[in-house]
């Protein structure tokens, strides 16, 4: 049974859903100009962190998403929003987050990269074979049917291409690459809170009136997701400042990315949309915030060894 929140649509034109892809293309560039290769060679190098880490993104996340669908049962299209942004890579604000907090900031670009690579064949299969265990999604079948092909090229164009592009320049010209790196954050940042207040700016009425709704499971969602990361890193016995990368990683997720899956694929289905866009500005209040107080609490010296 569908609910009004199902039947929302928030559209976009074929001119502007081309613009929010060229964007997410440039976000994911400057996430490439701080790749070498050498990050993918400590994954050989020491393997622990990183599988730990990876386990916690791609797997933990997913599967408790799951289960928080299934105890509070919202309505699908939050539920398919919810799974879509679960099954996304890691978030490009990430690294700088867990360098404010003082944590393992080679171990979270090297999380970055793995999983945003990973994203091209892991998105599309993760929601394909989920998306049916939601309840009431059946309901929306016709909404949420995706041809996985067509999703991965999409990933492609938009993932796969612009940091092969980045790495290549990283390799090649080093010196004009570092000066590049900053002025290359700030203006991806700036795009991607410019997407965020472009996709809500014409749906302000429905913003209002289900983002009561909305708020309670971004927030818990979001919480089980820095929590599971740091806790199942913990319990694997990494160091401090290891888990406090795993968290903030496994928090922070590629709601860009979700969104622009949503318009090019899923007719901007509201439920849908409103989950992803509300939880691209969440968790960088959530991470931020967890991070600026990690900051304030360094890791004893004495701990790490």
């Amino acid at each position: 049974m569908t609910t009004p929140i199902d039947a929302i649509k928030i559209n976009f034109n074929p001119d502007q859903l081309s613009l929010l892809n060229v964007c997410l293309a440039f976000i994911m560039f400057g996430v490439a100009l701080d790749l070498r290769v050498d990050n993918f060679r400590d994954l050989l190098r020491r393997p622990k962190a990183p599988l730990v880490g990876l386990s916690s993104q791609l797997l933990l996340l997913p599967l408790l998403t799951l289960l928080l669908i299934a105890a509070v049962r919202p309505a699908p299209s939050i539920a398919l929003g919810m799974l879509l942004v679960s099954a996304c890579p890691g978030g490009n604000v990430s690294n700088f987050a867990v360098h404010i907090s003082g944590a393992n900031t080679a171990l979270s670009v090297l999380m970055t990269s793995v999983s945003t690579l990973a994203a091209v064949v892991v998105t599309p299969l993760y929601f394909t074979f989920l998306a049916p265990l939601v309840p009431g999604a059946d309901a929306l079948q016709q909404d949420i049917y995706v041809a996985p092909g067509s999703m991965v090229a999409t990933i492609v164009q938009l993932i796969l291409l612009p940091l092969i592009a980045g790495m290549l320049l990283h390799a090649q010209f080093p010196f004009f690459t570092a000066r590049l790196k900053q002025p290359v954050r700030m203006l991806s940042m700036a795009i991607f809170i410019g997407f965020v207040i472009f996709a809500l700016y014409a749906n302000f009425d429905n913003i209002i009136n289900y983002l009561h709704i909305v708020f309670l499971l971004v927030f818990v969602h979001n919480a089980l997701a820095l929590l599971t990361g740091y806790f199942w890193a913990m319990s694997n016995r990494l160091p401090q400042a290891d888990a406090r990368a795993i968290s903030i990683e496994t928090g922070i997720q590629n709601s860009g990315l979700a969104l622009i899956l949503i318009f090019n694929f899923f007719d901007g289905l509201g439920g849908m949309a409103l989950v992803a866009a509300f939880w691209g500005v969440w968790h960088l209040i959530s991470a931020f915030s967890l991070a600026m107080w990690w900051q304030y609490r360094p890791i004893p010296a004495a701990v790490e060894k």
